[in-house]
């Protein structure tokens, strides 16, 4: 088992290019589970090559366990790394495509036959051993070459979107073993995804990166509560956050055009967080559940008219039009309302977020 050190990580592909990692510090935990979550190229593939000395950094450190690995090469560093393409080789069974790292070790036949039939059960592929992957579906692949970089015993696993080609149903399934296999193994885990849901459902924390920038680290639900950006904000949580562009007014906020007006008293310490703001402009953020629409208008700050409605079976979603803004509710399913309709909207005062809008970081008391 180890734990890892990033410490000031930076990677530049060339001179004049910008950074694919930029100044990313990271401590992950001896037996943790992390995932690195961002768009496509946000730097958390390349993060996890530096890690694996598939890339060699820019500057910085990086410890695996107590050894410090700069310059090492790859196959010295103790780790395993899964890829999105499993990378078996065809013309072996999965029998000799997991038994393979230990082969090239020169490991007895009796100890290979008795890992590979542990890892087998683990992976409760038994009855897949004298066959060849290019005839068992995708998950089936997936799981021979989990079971490649499981039998090596590495201190640490990397993952870079291993579920990413199997289709929906079969990904929530391995969603969930993957994440009962690392709790199994106890074994420190790096999981690179571009998903949200991956991240949410199976990371102890997550690390969230944005044009090689970590923008936060923290245990899933924290980060989906209390995003520490605007750019955490919007990436975490389907629907997305909505967002109005707002400046102060008469003691509350407004947009612009004056469609959206919020009194202070809808906004828990709202002076006190907009006090620590680098500008007079900033943004208001909630979340759709945290949206109530409302039948009686003339009881409610924010009036608008119903511009979409998709029932999504367990929830309806309502797309309100306010000015310029558009605003999404969700609802219980038998909330039948109409395109065309006025509606007015109300806030879970508690779940409101504001964020600078010249620095993009939550204002929080």
């Amino acid at each position: 088992m180890a734990q890892i050190k990033i410490d000031h990580l930076y990677k530049q592909y060339s001179p004049n290019s910008p950074y694919a990692v930029n100044d990313l510090s990271l401590d992950i935990a001896d037996s943790e589970f992390l995932v690195l979550l961002g768009p496509s190229g946000c730097g958390k593939t390349t993060t996890l090559r530096c890690i694996a000395g598939l890339e060699t950094q820019t500057d910085g450190d990086i410890f695996i366990g107590d050894r410090l690995v700069n310059g090492l090469p790859a196959g010295d560093r103790d780790i395993a790394f899964v890829f999105q393409f499993y990378a078996l080789y065809p013309h072996m069974n999965a029998f000799d495509n997991i038994a393979f790292p230990l082969r090239a070790q020169k490991i007895g036949k009796d100890e290979i036959k008795q890992r590979v039939e542990q890892v087998a059960r683990l992976l409760r592929i038994e009855h897949l051993l004298p066959r060849k992957p290019s005839r068992l579906p995708s998950g089936e692949q997936q799981r021979i070459a989990l079971g490649r970089a499981i039998i090596r015993r590495p201190h640490v696993f990397l993952m870079d979107e291993p579920l990413t080609n199997l289709d929906a149903t079969l990904r929530i399934d391995m969603r969930a073993e993957l994440k009962h296999l690392q709790a199994d193994l106890k074994t420190t885990m790096i999981y690179v995804t571009h998903d949200q849901t991956e991240a949410m459902s199976m990371a102890h924390r997550i690390a969230i990166m944005n044009h090689g920038v970590l923008q936060q680290v923290d245990e899933p639900l924290t980060v989906y509560d209390h995003p520490a950006t605007l750019f955490v904000a919007g990436f975490i949580g389907s629907p997305p956050m909505n967002f109005v562009n707002c400046r102060l007014d008469n003691g509350g906020i407004s947009d612009a055009s004056g469609a959206f007006k919020l009194p202070a008293a809808h906004i828990p310490h709202l002076n006190e967080r907009v006090n620590s703001a680098a500008s007079d402009e900033f943004v208001f953020g909630v979340r759709a559940e945290n949206v109530t629409v409302e039948t009686a208008v003339s009881t409610t700050p924010i009036r608008g008219e119903i511009v979409v409605r998709e029932p999504m079976g367990d929830e309806m979603i309502y797309t309100v039009q306010v000015g310029d803004n558009l605003i999404r509710a969700t609802t219980e399913p038998t909330f039948q309302l109409n395109p065309g309709e006025l509606v007015g909207l109300t806030f879970d005062a508690d779940r409101i977020h504001l964020f600078d809008a010249k620095t993009e970081k939550a204002l929080v008391v």
